[in-house]
Protein backbone atom coordinates (compact mmCIF):
# COMPACT_ATOMS: atom_id res chain seq x y z
CA UNK A 1 0.00 0.00 0.00
CA UNK A 2 1.38 2.92 -0.93
CA UNK A 3 0.77 6.39 0.66
CA UNK A 4 1.94 9.86 -0.65
CA UNK A 5 4.51 12.46 2.44
CA UNK A 6 2.05 15.36 2.13
CA UNK A 7 -0.39 14.02 4.58
CA UNK A 8 1.88 13.36 7.30
CA UNK A 9 2.39 9.87 8.99
CA UNK A 10 1.11 8.14 11.99
CA UNK A 11 2.95 5.20 14.19
CA UNK A 12 3.06 2.08 16.18
CA UNK A 13 6.56 2.38 18.52
CA UNK A 14 6.92 -0.78 20.55
CA UNK A 15 9.68 -1.69 22.85
CA UNK A 16 11.25 -4.98 21.93
CA UNK A 17 10.89 -5.93 25.70
CA UNK A 18 8.73 -9.14 25.37
CA UNK A 19 5.48 -10.30 23.14
CA UNK A 20 2.56 -7.94 22.73
CA UNK A 21 -0.16 -8.74 24.52
CA UNK A 22 -4.04 -7.86 23.22
CA UNK A 23 -3.71 -4.24 24.59
CA UNK A 24 -0.74 -3.54 22.77
CA UNK A 25 -2.06 -5.15 19.54
CA UNK A 26 -5.55 -3.09 19.96
CA UNK A 27 -3.75 0.16 20.40
CA UNK A 28 -1.69 -0.90 17.08
CA UNK A 29 -4.69 -1.40 14.95
CA UNK A 30 -6.15 1.64 16.79
CA UNK A 31 -2.72 3.68 15.36
CA UNK A 32 -3.22 1.84 12.10
CA UNK A 33 -7.08 2.63 11.52
CA UNK A 34 -5.97 6.33 12.34
CA UNK A 35 -3.50 6.71 9.72
CA UNK A 36 -5.24 4.71 7.01
CA UNK A 37 -8.45 6.69 6.96
CA UNK A 38 -6.47 10.35 6.65
CA UNK A 39 -4.45 9.37 4.08
CA UNK A 40 -1.36 9.25 5.99
CA UNK A 41 1.49 6.80 5.70
CA UNK A 42 1.78 4.47 8.93
CA UNK A 43 5.68 4.26 10.35
CA UNK A 44 6.81 0.96 12.69
CA UNK A 45 9.74 2.38 15.32
CA UNK A 46 11.23 0.13 17.79
CA UNK A 47 12.20 1.88 20.88
CA UNK A 48 15.01 0.13 21.74
CA UNK A 49 17.30 2.73 24.06
CA UNK A 50 15.92 0.67 26.85
CA UNK A 51 15.26 -3.41 27.87
CA UNK A 52 15.67 -4.78 24.73
CA UNK A 53 14.67 -9.41 24.75
CA UNK A 54 16.54 -10.94 21.78
CA UNK A 55 13.73 -12.23 19.39
CA UNK A 56 11.08 -9.91 20.51
CA UNK A 57 10.93 -7.28 17.84
CA UNK A 58 10.62 -10.01 15.04
CA UNK A 59 8.24 -11.70 17.23
CA UNK A 60 6.21 -8.21 17.58
CA UNK A 61 6.28 -7.61 13.78
CA UNK A 62 5.80 -11.03 12.83
CA UNK A 63 2.33 -10.42 15.18
CA UNK A 64 1.17 -7.01 13.56
CA UNK A 65 1.31 -8.77 10.09
CA UNK A 66 -0.87 -11.61 11.09
CA UNK A 67 -3.36 -9.38 12.06
CA UNK A 68 -2.96 -7.32 8.49
CA UNK A 69 -0.96 -4.44 9.68
CA UNK A 70 1.21 -2.88 6.68
CA UNK A 71 3.73 -0.54 7.34
CA UNK A 72 5.86 2.06 4.80
CA UNK A 73 9.06 1.98 4.50
CA UNK A 74 11.88 0.55 6.50
CA UNK A 75 11.43 -0.21 10.42
CA UNK A 76 12.88 2.29 12.34
CA UNK A 77 15.52 1.53 15.47
CA UNK A 78 16.29 4.69 17.80
CA UNK A 79 19.45 2.73 18.95
CA UNK A 80 20.68 3.82 15.45
CA UNK A 81 19.64 7.26 15.99
CA UNK A 82 21.68 8.40 19.01
CA UNK A 83 23.70 11.44 16.78
CA UNK A 84 20.21 13.45 16.45
CA UNK A 85 19.41 12.70 19.95
CA UNK A 86 22.77 14.53 20.74
CA UNK A 87 22.20 17.34 18.36
CA UNK A 88 18.83 17.97 19.88
CA UNK A 89 20.60 18.11 23.59
CA UNK A 90 23.17 20.34 22.36
CA UNK A 91 20.83 22.82 21.11
CA UNK A 92 19.71 23.54 24.43
CA UNK A 93 22.78 23.48 25.98
CA UNK A 94 23.56 26.15 23.55
CA UNK A 95 20.06 28.12 24.64
CA UNK A 96 21.12 27.70 28.26
CA UNK A 97 18.23 25.58 28.97
CA UNK A 98 19.43 22.23 30.33
CA UNK A 99 22.19 21.83 33.56
CA UNK A 100 23.54 18.77 35.45
CA UNK A 101 21.45 16.49 38.16
CA UNK A 102 22.82 14.43 40.57
CA UNK A 103 19.96 13.19 42.70
CA UNK A 104 18.51 9.29 42.43
CA UNK A 105 14.88 8.32 41.67
CA UNK A 106 15.02 7.86 45.69
CA UNK A 107 16.43 11.26 46.67
CA UNK A 108 13.58 12.64 44.32
CA UNK A 109 10.69 10.81 45.75
CA UNK A 110 11.91 11.78 49.43
CA UNK A 111 12.04 15.14 48.34
CA UNK A 112 9.57 17.76 48.88
CA UNK A 113 8.34 19.72 46.25
CA UNK A 114 10.13 23.72 45.88
CA UNK A 115 7.70 25.98 45.74
CA UNK A 116 7.72 26.92 42.17
CA UNK A 117 6.96 22.75 41.59
CA UNK A 118 3.43 21.68 40.80
CA UNK A 119 2.84 18.29 43.12
CA UNK A 120 4.29 15.53 41.27
CA UNK A 121 7.27 17.54 39.29
CA UNK A 122 10.81 17.36 39.70
CA UNK A 123 11.37 19.49 43.12
CA UNK A 124 14.34 21.38 41.45
CA UNK A 125 16.95 20.30 43.71
CA UNK A 126 20.49 19.92 41.69
CA UNK A 127 18.86 23.40 39.23
CA UNK A 128 20.72 25.93 40.78
CA UNK A 129 23.53 24.57 42.78
CA UNK A 130 26.88 26.57 42.96
CA UNK A 131 29.78 25.88 40.83
CA UNK A 132 31.38 24.59 43.72
CA UNK A 133 28.55 22.34 44.55
CA UNK A 134 28.16 20.69 41.55
CA UNK A 135 31.82 20.02 41.53
CA UNK A 136 31.88 18.79 44.89
CA UNK A 137 29.07 16.43 43.09
CA UNK A 138 31.14 15.23 40.14
CA UNK A 139 33.52 14.73 42.41
CA UNK A 140 31.78 11.82 44.12
CA UNK A 141 31.93 9.61 40.94
CA UNK A 142 28.34 10.14 40.16
CA UNK A 143 27.37 10.89 36.72
CA UNK A 144 25.18 13.17 36.22
CA UNK A 145 21.75 12.99 34.14
CA UNK A 146 20.80 16.33 31.96
CA UNK A 147 17.89 17.97 32.75
CA UNK A 148 15.88 20.29 30.98
CA UNK A 149 15.47 23.73 32.88
CA UNK A 150 12.14 24.11 32.00
CA UNK A 151 10.95 27.90 31.98
CA UNK A 152 7.25 26.63 32.28
CA UNK A 153 4.99 24.99 35.05
CA UNK A 154 2.48 23.92 32.83
CA UNK A 155 1.69 23.43 29.11
CA UNK A 156 -1.56 22.84 27.11
CA UNK A 157 -2.19 20.24 24.11
CA UNK A 158 -5.29 19.08 21.80
CA UNK A 159 -6.08 15.49 22.09
CA UNK A 160 -8.30 14.28 19.82
CA UNK A 161 -10.05 12.26 22.24
CA UNK A 162 -9.67 14.53 25.33
CA UNK A 163 -9.76 17.74 23.55
CA UNK A 164 -7.46 20.47 25.48
CA UNK A 165 -5.28 18.66 27.92
CA UNK A 166 -3.23 20.53 30.53
CA UNK A 167 -0.60 18.83 32.40
CA UNK A 168 2.17 19.58 34.68
CA UNK A 169 6.35 20.39 32.73
CA UNK A 170 9.23 20.03 34.91
CA UNK A 171 12.63 19.84 34.56
CA UNK A 172 12.30 16.74 32.68
CA UNK A 173 15.48 14.11 32.09
CA UNK A 174 16.55 14.57 28.90
CA UNK A 175 19.92 11.79 29.24
CA UNK A 176 19.92 9.96 32.00
CA UNK A 177 23.24 8.77 34.14
CA UNK A 178 24.07 6.20 32.24
CA UNK A 179 24.06 8.22 28.68
CA UNK A 180 21.06 6.72 27.83
CA UNK A 181 18.51 9.46 25.98
CA UNK A 182 15.51 10.08 27.83
CA UNK A 183 12.22 8.65 26.60
CA UNK A 184 10.56 12.29 26.65
CA UNK A 185 13.59 13.70 24.31
CA UNK A 186 13.83 10.61 22.41
CA UNK A 187 10.23 10.66 21.24
CA UNK A 188 9.98 14.31 20.39
CA UNK A 189 12.83 13.94 18.36
CA UNK A 190 12.07 10.98 16.12
CA UNK A 191 8.31 12.05 15.86
CA UNK A 192 9.86 15.48 14.25
CA UNK A 193 12.29 14.02 12.23
CA UNK A 194 10.30 10.85 10.71
CA UNK A 195 7.22 13.41 9.82
CA UNK A 196 5.07 12.14 12.07
CA UNK A 197 1.93 14.46 12.91
CA UNK A 198 -0.35 11.78 14.53
CA UNK A 199 0.34 10.25 17.37
CA UNK A 200 -2.26 7.73 18.48
CA UNK A 201 -1.07 5.86 21.83
CA UNK A 202 -2.43 4.27 25.12
CA UNK A 203 -3.98 7.31 27.65
CA UNK A 204 -1.64 5.88 30.68
CA UNK A 205 0.96 8.29 28.23
CA UNK A 206 -1.48 11.30 28.39
CA UNK A 207 0.30 12.75 31.29
CA UNK A 208 3.74 13.03 29.28
CA UNK A 209 2.09 15.04 26.24
CA UNK A 210 2.39 18.21 27.49
CA UNK A 211 6.04 18.01 28.69
CA UNK A 212 6.75 16.52 25.15
CA UNK A 213 4.60 19.36 23.25
CA UNK A 214 6.63 21.91 25.38
CA UNK A 215 10.14 20.26 24.74
CA UNK A 216 9.10 20.33 21.05
CA UNK A 217 8.18 24.16 21.03
CA UNK A 218 11.48 24.70 22.51
CA UNK A 219 13.37 22.49 20.50
CA UNK A 220 10.83 24.41 16.77
CA UNK A 221 9.65 21.23 16.53
CA UNK A 222 5.62 20.78 15.09
CA UNK A 223 3.28 18.80 17.74
CA UNK A 224 1.57 16.45 16.34
CA UNK A 225 -1.76 15.42 16.40
CA UNK A 226 -2.85 13.08 19.84
CA UNK A 227 -5.26 10.36 20.53
CA UNK A 228 -4.57 8.90 23.46
CA UNK A 229 -6.93 5.50 23.52
CA UNK A 230 -8.34 3.80 26.38
CA UNK A 231 -6.47 1.34 27.57
CA UNK A 232 -6.76 -3.14 27.97
CA UNK A 233 -7.74 -4.13 31.63
CA UNK A 234 -7.60 -6.93 33.50
CA UNK A 235 -10.24 -8.72 35.74
CA UNK A 236 -9.29 -6.38 38.34
CA UNK A 237 -9.40 -3.21 36.73
CA UNK A 238 -5.29 -3.09 36.26
CA UNK A 239 -3.36 -2.51 33.03
CA UNK A 240 -3.58 -5.81 30.88
CA UNK A 241 -0.21 -7.48 31.36
CA UNK A 242 1.38 -10.79 30.17
CA UNK A 243 0.67 -12.51 33.53
CA UNK A 244 -2.99 -12.51 32.93
CA UNK A 245 -3.95 -15.65 30.48
CA UNK A 246 -3.71 -16.17 27.28
CA UNK A 247 -3.49 -12.20 26.33
CA UNK A 248 -0.35 -12.47 23.56
CA UNK A 249 -1.17 -13.95 20.13
CA UNK A 250 0.77 -17.14 20.04
CA UNK A 251 -1.35 -17.56 23.76
CA UNK A 252 -4.58 -17.52 21.80
CA UNK A 253 -3.46 -19.41 18.72
CA UNK A 254 -2.17 -22.13 21.40
CA UNK A 255 -5.47 -22.10 22.07
CA UNK A 256 -6.99 -22.75 18.77
CA UNK A 257 -7.90 -19.32 17.46
CA UNK A 258 -6.34 -18.07 14.20
CA UNK A 259 -5.02 -14.40 14.17
CA UNK A 260 -8.44 -13.69 12.45
CA UNK A 261 -9.88 -14.18 15.36
CA UNK A 262 -8.03 -12.04 18.02
CA UNK A 263 -8.58 -9.39 15.26
CA UNK A 264 -11.98 -9.52 15.66
CA UNK A 265 -11.79 -9.98 19.44
CA UNK A 266 -10.47 -6.09 18.60
CA UNK A 267 -12.94 -5.45 16.83
CA UNK A 268 -15.39 -6.18 18.73
CA UNK A 269 -14.02 -4.25 21.60
CA UNK A 270 -13.88 -1.25 19.36
CA UNK A 271 -17.90 -1.81 18.34
CA UNK A 272 -16.63 -1.82 15.10
CA UNK A 273 -17.71 -5.72 14.87
CA UNK A 274 -20.60 -8.08 16.15
CA UNK A 275 -19.63 -11.11 18.41
CA UNK A 276 -18.57 -13.89 16.22
CA UNK A 277 -18.38 -11.80 12.95
CA UNK A 278 -15.31 -12.40 10.31
CA UNK A 279 -13.46 -8.88 9.88
CA UNK A 280 -10.13 -7.68 8.04
CA UNK A 281 -8.86 -4.34 8.66
CA UNK A 282 -10.03 -3.29 4.90
CA UNK A 283 -13.40 -4.03 6.72
CA UNK A 284 -12.62 -2.26 9.98
CA UNK A 285 -10.69 0.58 7.77
CA UNK A 286 -14.73 1.06 5.89
CA UNK A 287 -16.18 1.70 8.96
CA UNK A 288 -14.04 3.14 10.83
CA UNK A 289 -15.61 6.70 12.72
CA UNK A 290 -12.47 7.73 15.75
CA UNK A 291 -16.13 9.87 16.91
CA UNK A 292 -17.48 6.33 17.96
CA UNK A 293 -14.13 4.83 19.67
CA UNK A 294 -15.54 3.31 23.41
CA UNK A 295 -14.24 6.31 25.84
CA UNK A 296 -13.85 3.51 28.81
CA UNK A 297 -11.32 0.94 29.06
CA UNK A 298 -11.57 -3.03 27.64
CA UNK A 299 -11.79 -4.92 30.27
CA UNK A 300 -10.45 -8.71 28.95
CA UNK A 301 -11.43 -11.38 31.11
CA UNK A 302 -9.48 -14.36 31.10
CA UNK A 303 -10.27 -17.27 28.89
Amino acid sequence: MSHTADYGAGRFAPSPSGDLHLGNLRTAVLAWLFARSTQRRFLMRIEDLDRVRPGAEQSQLDDLAALGLDWDGEVVHQSRRLRLYDEAIARLERAGLTYECYCTRREIQQATSAPHAPAGAYPGTCRDLTAAERAAKRDSGRPPAIRLRAEAAYYTVHDVLHGEFTGIVDDLVLRRGDRTPAYNLAVVVDDADQGIDQVVRGDDLLSSAPRQGYLASLLGLPIPHYAHVPLALNAEGKRLAKRDGAVTLADRVALGEAPADVLATIAVSLKLADSGEPVSLPVLLDRWDPTQIPREPWVHLPV
